[in-house]
């Protein structure tokens, strides 16, 4: 019965090898949970084999995937089938498939989070209940939250704060002090924890971002990921941590200003949309930041 549902769910599908893949993604773009490395990377920390398909029209690739079984490869239900739930964190990312414009194709693997952008190219997508938050971009906001947010920032440098690259930090630093403060802001331990080192230095390439000190101790850090398609940029902001005994200078507030600044900045100075995706779009302060746009699943 298996390799009956498995011939239905890939009808129309030819299996591909990784290198073709990752041609198909650098070709046609995808996002953060779709990127070759990032998928090769954590499916092998969870020891998971994907197996990559390809839906081909006149012997060339249109459109690729890469899954696990009946599941999009990096799952949380197979890492929670197999007992590896919370190996590794990647939110609910916004999931780019690489297809090329101006296809039409069916996609029967089930999966959440799927991008507008591929509204017009996956004839089997229904809108998901719950919508994706995007950055705005920053002449959305308005004069009064600019001004705000540039004292807030003033305010706590002239306390002795301090704003530094993430990328300044090895994977072992990172993975410490993202915990402590995940675990004081929210009174749990952060997703993935006991490999969170390990998986700060499989995707150290496409961390990004800054941290905020305050007199030398750290009191707001964000995990973000970012990759380049041919045509927009992808960033994922996974999860941060704030030491709440510093709020009075909204340490997190102006960390999600300078990293958003920053992105925005910098796929300006390459020409590209930025896709900034804070996740689903389920707590008040992301629409401070955020619009709310359409997102589907299969």
């Amino acid at each position: 019965m298996p390799d009956v549902l498995r011939a239905w769910r890939e009808r129309g599908w030819t299996p591909i090898d990784a290198a073709d893949y990752a041609a198909a993604w650098a070709r046609f773009g995808g996002s953060v949970a779709t990127h070759p490395q990032v998928v090769e990377r954590l499916a092998g920390l969870a020891g998971i084999p994907v197996r990559y398909l390809g839906w081909l029209r006149d012997g060339e690739v249109r459109g690729a995937l890469p899954v696990w079984g009946r599941h999009l490869a990096l799952s949380k239900d197979v890492l929670k089938r197999r007992g590896r739930r919370g190996l590794f964190d990647l939110g609910n990312a916004e999931v780019i498939l690489p297809v090329a414009e101006g296809e039409r194709l069916p996609v029967r693997q089930r999966m959440r989070y799927v991008s507008e952008l591929n509204a017009a190219s996956v004839e089997t997508l229904r809108v998901q209940p719950e919508g994706l938050a995007l950055a705005r971009e920053p002449e959305d906001y308005s004069k009064k939250f600019r001004y705000n947010q540039r004292r807030e920032q003033r305010l706590l440098e002239e306390a002795g704060g301090a704003i530094q690259p993430m990328a300044t930090l090895g994977p072992a630093e990172q993975a410490t002090i993202y915990a402590d403060l995940f675990q004081r802001r929210w009174g749990f331990e952060a997703p993935g924890k006991a490999r969170l080192e390990e998986v700060f230095g499989l995707l150290r390439e496409f961390m990004t971002g800054s941290l905020i000190y305050l007199n030398d101790e750290p009191v707001a850090i964000q995990v973000l990921y970012r990759v380049e398609a041919p045509r927009w940029i992808s960033l994922e902001y996974i999860n941060g941590g704030v030491d709440p005994v510093n709020r009075a200078f909204s340490p997190g507030s102006v960390l999600s200003f300078v990293n958003t600044q920053d992105a925005w900045a910098e796929a300006r100075a390459v020409g590209k949309p930025l896709r900034y995706s804070f996740g689903r779009a389920d707590r008040e302060y992301k629409d401070r930041w955020c619009r709310r746009v359409a997102v589907y699943q299969v």
